[in-house]
């Protein structure tokens, strides 16, 4: 017979082709057409843009409520300034591989997208594009500069939206959402007014967190704390008490003599801000400090305005830290605060709320708060009352929107009482309804909500959900939803009234935030609707451990007070992205990459894969670029393995000399299937992930396909290569979730038949678990070990892959080789293949499991280096040995080990003394 040949240029490379007609159907035509349908490379930029609008286009994201299990995923509305960063890349890749999943399951997937109005960050954003143009927010009034924020918002706040679609995000876009959207705000004014009702809002003044430059409080979590240089000034209080004053100015007292003894007319005391002393009311010392004894009762002098202050007791002070001297600023510390209602201190705040000295400071009145303390610093040396100064650090709140030092600062606010809904929330919890995922959380959680605090809900701006609350000329107050419903209350309650005037401060954005699973699906406005009774309680919650007080806590006081029931089942806790030096990323030190750089170099299959390979849920990610590297590694061993598989000739006359094979990776997939549903069912995505790995880039293409393949320039048989293409099928299937772009793009090759434009791979039923068989997975793991020692014997004796080998074997295992005798020739090139009872002379010999395997190699064992090998071999498992007996002869671990544990040691234990027997015999065989 003879073979044509061809050459022919594909992807710019020459590729001869060879056939023949009377055997192979294929024309040089269509195997022209069929090699040029897919390139030698994946282009992911072209591939990511072209099957996001397909999805788009054919709503596959898209979700309405209807007969299936739904799946509802709400996104962590990220802020309308915001961009995207890496914190953002790893939540949401997270969120999209457990959306897809979903939805290849069969369920109806929605993941509700959406922005939050961030109160404080947006208004800095228009705040300061005012002033570029010559205005304030405070000429251009609250109404227009309400539209021109909104305007700022239509323009720039669905940037990071659109960057999460470059990331492959499967929300379902229909649904986006935006928490000062028309029905939201209502929900939140609505929320507001039935929490007063019950007498769980209320104002008053206390301590808040402010921020100067924004000239407004701010939560907890809006503070980021900053370890800074600082200075410490030692300064001298006067003791007011002249009793026994001598003209020197030294108080005397007895010594145990009976002589008089000086004692010191001053204290020190030791603080970082200088500039708060004449807001001091107080000087404060432990009871049981000695040295301070004869100071009980007496009063003390503040410095430069020489006003008298208390020295009151308390333990609170330690002893040991400082001078043992505490100033005490009830108006400018929290802990000082907390004192002085305890001592029944006066309050008074000496600063205004843009950081400036007021009156009530009576010196450097007008000066900023940090140039004060630059200015005080020389008025006390001069005045003779700094002692010293020293270098110092210590920890510092910055406000994250503006990055102002935070000023302790009593305001009056509104407040929402906690300690009712904080009740139910922890019973969620630590009754298992709601799953923390990693449990580790849990105690914090429950610390928090044991130890919950009244909520500051009030906010000096404009951008947000105005309070509503109404005040007549006298100050007097009433809540109520509109004018006309208010003006109704002051009727009612037979309070005077002209002109009402609406309270100028806006909610809290967490106060709208922590309605979001109810108020995206209408459940406020209409608490009855399909959506809400279809989607809600909503599944998994994927976000950040810092927030899960100020957030997922808030959720779930909000889901039971206004639903009866939780918002969620999972939180699954993702941790920070830190760089490879375990640092957290930040502009400031240039360590944080931009995610679309990364994309647009490794493709967002690479990214996604790179993020989640080493992000275990709760853990840190030390992320470094060589992750996403790995991850387009990955996608191109998949591209070039389907390549080959699309590249092979098929004969219809071959039988199918694979069988063994085939059987093997049903097995092993389904095995394989089996550890990853596992993995995702306990949350552990980034061991889903490395299961996946492993199975296609080691099993699949590592072994299946050099199994199976045939031989160079010789076709395939019709059932190996159509198991093969079903197999490959299914590969792409439980890739999908993890790298979506490069499995849609070949799940639509011409490979598999013709696809109708449903059918795509982000709607493909995920496969199922079906038998394994394990003894076969067993042997064919013994079968790869084989061949992995025959060819570290080729590499040993660099003998040449190409020249084959003989291959004895003594199975004392019990194996039946020859049923595996086709893949280990094949993999190890082995021309013959026995099964022998004897050890055979003059052969270099390996063991795998208990069994012998010899291949001859006449003059080339050099008896020395052979019996050092080994020699070696004994020594390991002389140490092997040695560790399990260790084991099996300790009482607790026999007492406490479940019998199948024990049941794996003593077969380690048998393994091994069966091994050295047989190393024993070889090198007395060799020693011959």
């Amino acid at each position: 017979m003879i073979n044509i040949s061809s050459w022919i240029i594909v992807n710019g490379s020459w590729l001869r082709i060879y056939y023949e007609p009377s055997t192979i159907n294929y024309s040089l035509k269509s195997l022209f057409l069929h090699l040029m349908s897919i390139s030698k490379t994946y282009s992911p930029k072209e591939a990511e843009d072209k099957w996001y609008s397909y999805w788009l286009a054919h709503k596959f994201f898209r979700s309405v409520p209807d007969e299936r299990e739904p799946y509802t995923i709400v996104i962590p509305p990220p802020n309308v300034t915001g961009v995207l960063h890496m914190g953002h890349m790893l939540n949401n890749t997270i969120q999209d591989v457990l959306i897809r999943r979903a939805r290849m399951k069969g369920k109806n997937a929605c993941w509700v997208p959406g922005t939050d109005h961030a109160s404080i960050a947006t208004e800095a954003k228009v705040v300061a594009m005012l002033k570029d143009e010559g205005l304030t927010k405070e000429a251009l009034g609250r109404e227009k500069f309400l539209e021109r924020a909104m305007e700022w918002k239509e323009k720039y706040g669905g940037i990071i939206l659109e960057q999460l679609k470059k990331l492959g995000a499967s929300c379902d876009w229909d649904r986006t959402k935006f928490t000062m959207e028309p029905d939201m705000s209502e929900a939140v004014i609505d929320t507001f007014i039935h929490l007063y009702k019950k007498g769980w809002i209320y104002r008053g003044v206390r301590m808040v967190n402010w921020d100067p430059q924004g000239k407004t409080a701010v939560s907890d979590e809006e503070v980021i704390r900053k370890e800074v240089n600082q200075k410490l000034y030692y300064i001298r209080y006067a003791i007011a008490d002249g009793a026994g004053r001598t003209a020197d100015g030294e108080s005397q007292d007895m010594d145990d003599a009976g002589h008089h003894a000086p004692r010191a007319t001053h204290l020190t005391i030791a603080t970082t801000r200088p500039e708060t002393i004449m807001a001091d009311t107080a000087i404060c010392i432990n009871p049981n400090d000695e040295r301070y004894k004869h100071l009980h009762g007496k009063k003390a002098i503040i410095p430069l305005i020489n006003k008298e202050i208390p020295i009151i007791l308390d333990e609170y002070v330690t002893m040991d830290f400082g001078t043992g001297c505490l100033k005490v600023t009830p108006a400018h510390d929290l802990n000082d605060y907390e004192l002085g209602l305890k001592h029944h201190l006066p309050v008074i705040d000496i600063l205004n709320d843009d950081g400036t000295l007021n009156e009530k400071a009576q010196i450097l009145v007008g000066e900023d708060r940090f140039a004060a303390r630059k200015k005080i610093i020389p008025m006390l040396e001069e005045a003779g009352q700094l002692e010293k100064i020293e270098d110092y650090k210590s920890q510092i709140g910055f406000s994250e929107r503006t990055d102002a030092v935070i000023e302790p600062k009593l305001s009056m606010q509104w407040f929402c009482k906690m300690d009712e809904m904080a009740k139910p929330a922890l019973d969620y919890v630590l009754k298992g309804d709601i799953k923390l995922i990693p449990d580790k959380f849990i105690n914090t959680y429950r610390y928090w909500m044991e130890n919950v605090k009244d909520w500051c809900i009030s906010r000096q701006l404009w951008w947000g959900q105005q309070i509503p609350a109404w005040y007549n000329e006298k100050g007097q107050w009433v809540v109520a939803k509109t004018k006309k419903e208010a003006e109704e209350q002051f009727r009612i309650s037979n309070l005077e009234f002209s002109v009402l005037t609406q309270e100028e401060d806006v909610v809290d954005t967490w106060f709208s935030s922590w309605l979001w699973p109810i108020s995206v699906f209408d459940g406020f406005k209409d608490p009855n609707n399909a959506d809400i009774n279809y989607y809600y309680p909503t599944n998994d919650l994927v976000t950040a451990p810092e927030i899960l007080f100020f957030w997922v806590a808030r959720m779930i006081m909000a889901g039971h007070e206004f639903r009866g029931e939780l918002p969620f089942r999972n939180v699954y806790l993702t941790g920070i992205v830190r760089d490879k030096l375990g640092r957290k990323m930040s502009k400031s030190l240039g360590n944080s990459p931009d995610p679309l750089d990364l994309m647009e170099k490794y493709g967002a299959d690479g990214v996604r894969v790179g993020m989640l390979l080493s992000s275990p849920a709760g853990n840190d990610l030390m992320f470094d670029e060589k992750h996403c590297e790995q991850g387009r590694n990955f996608f191109n061993k998949v591209w070039n393995a389907f390549r080959l598989v699309k590249g092979w000739q098929v004969d219809d006359s071959l039988k199918n000399p694979n069988e063994v094979s085939i059987a093997w990776f049903k097995s092993r997939f389904s095995q394989s299937l089996a550890e990853i549903e596992d993995n995702f069912a306990q949350y552990r995505l980034s061991e889903a992930l490395m299961a996946t790995y492993k199975l296609v880039w080691d099993d699949f293409c590592a072994w299946y396909l050099e199994m199976i393949k045939p031989a160079y320039e010789h076709p395939i048989d019709r059932e190996t290569y159509e198991q093969t293409v079903a197999f490959f099928e299914d590969v792409l299937k439980i890739l999908h979730p993890f790298m979506p772009f490069i499995t849609e793009e070949l799940w639509h090759d011409e490979l598999f038949g013709q696809r109708t434009e449903a059918d795509c791979c982000i709607v493909a039923q995920m496969p199922e678990i079906e038998q394994i068989n394990a003894q076969l997975l067993s042997e064919i793991e013994i079968t790869k070990q084989v061949t992995t020692e025959i060819r570290n014997t080729r590499n040993s004796k660099q003998i040449s892959p190409k020249e084959a080998l003989n291959l004895s074997v003594i199975s004392n295992s019990g194996i039946n080789y020859s049923k595996y005798k086709a893949i280990i020739c094949k993999l190890g090139n082995i021309a013959e293949f026995d099964m022998v009872n004897e050890k055979v002379s003059g052969a270099v010999s390996f063991m795998v499991s208990k069994d012998e395997f010899y291949i001859p190699l006449a003059n080339n064992i050099d008896p020395v280096a052979e019996s050092e090998r080994l020699n070696k071999e004994k020594e390991y498992l002389n140490g092997f040995l040695k560790s399990v007996e260790a084991k099996l002869s300790n009482e607790r671990f026999m007492k406490n080990a479940k019998p199948e544990v024990i049941e794996i040691e003593l077969k380690k234990k048998a393994d091994a003394e069966a091994k050295l027997k047989i190393l024993h015999d070889n090198l007395t065989s060799l020693a011959n």
